[in-house]
């Protein structure tokens, strides 16, 4: 009888959980859409293409263990691609890690707890100068640190294009010259001659590289370097002056954002 007892308390508990992350789910905000083309056929393949650039968590490893005190500070973008150095900036970048670290279950102490002193604290780490560095590690919450990390941005580079396309113009021509000049020949070359497309695709690469400083020492304790690919792309089609067109791929702040999270992944599954 206590074992029957057992399974109904079992299957009982298994329920109330399963109502109670119902209920969660169902109690989450939710906003509408007020573009005027909402539900519309563009409306949802754009929507299709967005819903790959959302923003997916990771699974850290070792997400249930406690990971030490870390400070991230803003690394490098040594690459030197106009458009990624007018959209990000190193602070942007340590901001995405503090995020994913914390994910990770790692103890992440705030930048702004530095208050005025971030940018000396930034340079000793940078300069390799334990005793400026040990200075700061007597200061509050900051004598936790263990570890200080960067992300550096090492590449962004357009490694590949390709783009093809019809034109039906020139087709349409021929055909109403070699049909001649009946009511259905014309009818012909002016639908083979509305007919245009086009298709093109850009392939990035991007690659980041983290390092793991001892807090207290300066030294370098590990590195590590990924890369990610990034494609954009647009394709358009027009008929009898009915046109169809898409376009869109990942976007640089995802693709960082991505980076960041396998860099911390491999942070989370070695160095705990």
């Amino acid at each position: 009888m206590s074992n029957r007892k057992s399974i109904r308390y079992s299957g009982l508990a298994v329920g109330a959980t399963l109502l109670a992350a119902a209920s969660l789910v169902l109690a989450q905000p939710r906003f509408g859409n007020p573009s005027p083309t909402a539900g519309s056929d563009t409306s949802q393949r754009a929507n299709a293409s967005a819903d790959q650039a959302l923003y997916a968590p990771v699974e850290y490893t070792n997400a249930k263990k406690r990971g030490p005190a870390v400070i991230v500070i803003p690394g490098e973008i040594k690459s030197n691609n106009a458009t990624f150095l007018q959209k990000f900036t190193a602070n942007n970048i340590a901001d995405f890690g503090e995020v994913e670290l914390s994910s990770a279950n790692f103890q992440v102490l705030e930048r702004s707890n530095l208050g005025p002193i971030q940018r000396e604290f930034e340079l000793a780490y940078n300069l390799g100068d334990p005793d400026q560095a040990r200075k700061f590690l007597r200061m509050g919450k900051l004598k936790s640190t263990k570890y200080v990390v960067k992300f550096d941005i090492l590449k962004t580079e357009q490694v590949a294009a390709a783009q093809q396309g019809f034109d039906g113009r020139a087709i349409g021509q021929m055909a109403g010259l070699l049909g001649g000049f009946g009511r259905g020949a014309s009818a012909a070359s002016v639908g083979v001659g509305s007919v245009q497309t086009s298709e093109s695709s850009g392939v990035w690469i991007i690659g980041m590289r983290y390092k793991i400083i001892n807090a207290e020492t300066t030294e370098q304790v590990a590195t590590g370097y990924t890369e990610e690919k990034m494609e954009v792309g647009a394709k358009s089609t027009s008929v009898m002056g009915v046109s169809n067109s898409q376009q869109g791929g990942v976007s640089l702040d995802t693709m960082v954002q991505r980076l960041v999270q396998k860099s911390v992944w491999e942070i989370d599954a070695k160095y705990k």
